[in-house]
């Protein structure tokens, strides 16, 4: 078993929103795999991003919001998966008085460069235990 606490994780933070990258690729043996967990401050919005070579879902935890995957827009909440296509322009926005939080998954995992630039990651810092 593996375990990995969210303060040992690299941490982003930006647009009143803190990502936590949890898994990525060689972490536990994972090759296929990047997990990311994020809480949104009410009223805040993630930048509309893509990923061009990756499939993406998100897992709404707690609190509401709207997703906005290419050109749709709907509303989400506790419980709701939402699936990204590669490539498609997403973003989520809290519409609530409480955090948004949500659990990324991405397959295959990010690249090196989006990990440094999105993360200031390097592959071996922060090593799970």
């Amino acid at each position: 078993m593996h375990v990995y606490p969210r303060d040992s994780a690299p941490l982003n933070e930006r647009g009143g929103q803190k990502s936590w990258l949890l898994l990525t690729e060689g972490q536990f043996g994972s090759e296929n795999l990047a997990i990311t967990l994020v809480e949104g401050a009410p009223g805040s919005m993630q930048a509309v991003h893509g990923h061009p070579d990756n499939e993406q879902v998100y897992v709404i935890v707690r609190g509401r919001g709207v997703m906005q995957v290419a050109d749709e827009m709907q509303e989400v909440g506790e419980g709701t998966l939402v699936y990204i296509p590669p490539g498609a322009a997403h973003a989520i926005k809290n519409t609530s008085d409480e955090p948004l939080v949500f659990v990324s998954a991405t397959s295959p995992p990010f690249n090196p460069k989006e990990l440094s630039d999105y993360f200031a990651y390097k592959p071996g810092e922060a090593e799970p235990r």
